[in-house]
């Protein structure tokens, strides 16, 4: 699952994880690979995390930029925009 990150893989480690017994016991009825699962599972937080992470250390960049565009325009004018 490393590379929906933008890496390159990593070597595994195995790890102990507490996961609910009903869901344990639903994925392999489904016949899941839990481990495969719960790597995509990680992947998928460790990516929202970063993402909010960003969201967070740009946010006044973000409404700086947000206000400006409201008070003056956009900055470039598109080409298919009429006078």
């Amino acid at each position: 699952m490393q590379e929906s990150l933008g890496r390159k893989p990593s070597r595994r480690r195995a790890v102990n994880l507490t996961v609910r017994e009903d869901i344990l016991d639903e994925a392999k009825t489904l016949k899941l690979n839990t481990s495969k699962a719960a790597e995509a599972g990680i992947a998928r937080a460790v990516k929202e995390a970063r993402a909010q992470e960003w969201l967070e250390q740009n946010r006044a960049a973000l409404q700086a930029h947000n206000d400006r565009t409201a008070q003056k325009g956009p900055a470039l004018k598109p080409l298919w925009a009429s006078d």
